[in-house]
């Protein structure tokens, strides 16, 4: 029997922290790909995170409590350059009356190591703090 609720696999999306109302929906986002989490010992967690064109493997530790705490680095090379991104996230607690409720994970990232952006000539910066969520798909 599976008792890590992490395990498995997610659909990730996260934001920037823009805390303009009117900001398009569209510009904020930040990054989005699939997260897959193995089932590790009591304590650890491993997999990966990715989407088109890049794919970080992830290591980190878990914790069981009110929330369900994770925290796991990603690391890997995207287009010959090393990527280094942080991970922290909450499962959310089940909702009594929920309706069709899947389970999630909500949380911050930061891009840990600069690394080029997606305009030729662009660096994105190190230090960039955004939100994320993620919604397990199986």
């Amino acid at each position: 029997m599976n008792d890590n609720p992490f395990t498995g696999n997610w659909t990730y999306r996260s934001l920037l922290n823009n805390p303009e109302v009117n900001q398009a929906f569209n510009n904020l986002e930040f990054g989005r790909g699939t997260i897959t989490i193995n089932e590790d010992a009591m304590q650890l967690l491993s997999g990966i995170i990715g989407g088109p064109g890049w794919s970080l493997t992830l290591k980190g530790s878990r914790e069981y409590g009110t929330p369900m705490r994770i925290r796991f680095q990603g690391t890997g090379i995207v287009n010959g350059e090393q990527w280094i991104y942080d991970y922290e996230g909450y499962l959310i607690n089940h909702w009594p009356n929920g309706v069709q409720q899947r389970p999630a994970i909500v949380g911050s990232v930061i891009r840990t190591i600069p690394h080029s952006g997606s305009e030729p000539g662009t660096v994105s910066p190190a230090g960039v703090v955004a939100s994320f969520y993620a919604v397990k798909t199986d």
